[in-house]
């Protein structure tokens, strides 16, 4: 009877379910585990702008300040801009949430065109009717802003407060700081209020890593030199900050100003120095400033095959429309055959998509 008691008891302890310390079988507890589902994948962020798609943005002389400009543009255009570029100077503006609201409330990405100058300088000179070369030697000499007080930290308290301002926003906001750097009219450029060579990336760098350990990680670094007028300008490869430091690369070129009053195409104006950008970076580019004037007839001509050569550029992502009456009037409204040509060109489904603060910003090409 011993022993087959014995046996029994062997037996149960044998055939017994073991049981983790939460007291169910190990066992079970392995396949229920590998059974229950576990949270849904989180679904690919969406970019702005979506693949095979380009944004349609305006500037306006006032900007956030006032919208009428906007409006009237918007029913020219019969589009709604997906992004609106406005200036701002570091001698006369502190950080305005308010601007940025009132922006992205419209359904546009805020670009903050941000000019390390005093620029009432500049409108001093324009109200006297200076010569043009003269009023850009007089606003490209500051030497409260060279290029080597903003990397010696002279305006650090104020960078930070801009850096502090912009993080709160919570939603994306391009910052094309100190444009047009390969040119001599403004004073953070090399040729221009005894700057020297390699301090511009130097300050550009300086101005990035101020917001970098702000932790204002909602910038999109917008780096936009104006378009290559002739073989004098410099090389761009000497002031580009590099790619940990720019998100997309801009460009400023109009048709009917400077060298450019004869009749030049989009491809004319643009193409060489896309081509020179392209030999050192493959970031998203936008046309940050464009126009066309009217002083030979040909502005809705321009439009319509500006329109029309768009979509060959595959790394072009954007373009932002000039709507300003300054020197010349490079707005859409100026005549109802360059709306109407505006208007033909942005009704393309490429441009047909909207932007909201949820999106995230395009930063590399498509694959």
């Amino acid at each position: 009877m011993v022993l087959i008691g014995a046996l029994l008891l062997t037996y149960a302890v044998a055939m017994a379910p073991t049981t983790t310390f939460g007291g169910r079988e190990d066992g079970q507890s392995d396949r229920l585990a590998k059974a229950e589902p576990g949270p849904p994948p989180r679904p690919a962020a969406e970019l702005f702008p979506p693949a095979g798609k380009a944004f349609i943005g305006v500037m306006t002389d006032k900007g956030p300040h006032d919208f009428a400009a906007l409006d009237t543009f918007t029913a020219a255009a019969k589009h709604q801009p997906q992004v609106m570029l406005f200036s701002s100077w570091w001698a006369s503006d502190t950080f305005d949430r308010t601007l940025f609201d009132r922006i992205s409330g419209r359904g546009m990405l805020p670009v903050l065109a941000w000019e390390p100058w005093d620029n009432k300088l500049d409108e001093a000179a324009r109200k006297k009717g200076l010569p043009t070369r003269e009023i850009d030697r007089i606003r490209s000499n500051q030497p409260n802003y060279r290029l080597s007080r903003i990397t010696g930290g002279d305006f650090d308290p104020y960078l930070r407060s801009w850096a502090e301002g912009i993080k709160s926003l919570g939603y994306p906001v391009g910052i094309r700081l100190a444009h047009e750097m390969n040119g001599d009219w403004y004073p953070w450029s090399e040729a221009s209020n005894a700057n020297r060579p390699g301090e511009y990336v130097k300050a550009w760098r300086h101005v990035h890593d101020v917001f970098r350990a702000a932790g204002a990680t909602n910038v999109i670094w917008v780096w936009s030199p104006n378009a290559r007028w002739d073989d004098s300008a410099p090389k761009l490869s000497g002031l580009y900050p590099g790619d940990g430091y720019v998100d997309w690369v801009g460009l400023s070129g109009y048709y009917g100003i400077g060298v450019y009053t004869d009749y030049r195409s989009f491809d004319e104006i643009v193409g060489p120095t896309i081509t020179e950008i392209r030999t050192f970076t493959s970031k998203p580019m936008v046309i940050t400033e464009t126009g066309a004037s009217d002083a030979k007839g040909r502005k809705a001509e321009w439009i319509t095959e500006t329109f029309r050569v768009l979509p060959r550029y595959k790394d072009i992502i954007g373009l932002i429309w000039f709507e300003v009456d300054k020197e010349l009037d490079w707005r859409i409204v100026s005549s109802p055959a360059v709306a109407k040509a505006f208007a033909q060109g942005a009704a393309a489904p490429r441009y047909d998509f909207s932007w909201s603060p949820s999106v995230l910003p395009r930063k590399e090409l498509e694959k």
